[in-house]
């Protein structure tokens, strides 16, 4: 009896060994793995800037911020900050500014509709393009011509190159840079947006 109880009690002490040792193994392999864990989340990159849920509505003051500079710069329109091509008309600054997407692409010079034939205000859309047009009217050139009202058209003026602001035109929006009406020109399609005001 006494031997069974040595050998019950050896087997006990093997048993719980045993288990202390698999129990050290096990926390032995576990540790590095852990510890890498550990140290890839500690050395991870952290995401920068502001929370993601933040994220767009910084983008959106972000995107209004830079409208509102541009729209100051220029003395735009609010009409004119839209998707797609537009040609917004100051007659008080004289300015044309061709936008795409609410970002000014080119400015040019123009004037305007004598005092008995003055040039609509209003929002209007490209409705014809006629590269070397002849009025019928006035029998005059008016090449580069893109139709928003009527027979009033945005398009290139050689008496505007000539006389500047001293002269008038019929009621179009006459342009004095050749290059730059003719850049426009080409990039302009009927149906896009034309916004004529003073601002």
């Amino acid at each position: 009896m006494g031997i069974l109880r040595k050998l019950g009690a050896t087997l006990t002490a093997a048993a719980f060994v045993g288990v202390g040792a698999l129990s050290a193994t096990t926390a032995a392999e576990a540790a590095p793995r852990l510890a890498g864990t550990a140290q890839s989340s500690a050395t991870a990159p952290k995401p920068a800037g502001l929370p993601p849920s933040a994220a767009p509505a910084a983008a959106k003051t972000s995107t209004a911020a830079s409208q509102a500079a541009v729209m100051r710069k220029y003395k735009l329109d609010s009409r004119c900050m839209t998707r797609g091509r537009v040609l917004c008309i100051n007659k008080h600054t004289r300015k044309l500014v061709y936008l795409v997407n609410g970002k000014p692409v080119q400015v040019m010079d123009v004037r305007f509709g004598a005092m008995k034939t003055p040039t609509r205000n209003g929002v209007f859309k490209v409705y014809r393009k006629s590269k070397n047009h002849v009025s019928t009217l006035y029998h005059s050139k008016m090449p580069y011509a893109m139709f928003f009202s009527g027979g009033q058209a945005v398009h290139y003026s050689s008496d505007f190159r000539a006389r500047g602001y001293n002269g008038a035109s019929h009621g179009c929006v006459n342009v004095r840079d050749k290059s730059k009406i003719a850049w426009v020109f080409a990039r302009v399609h009927v149906g896009d947006k034309v916004v004529v005001y003073s601002k």
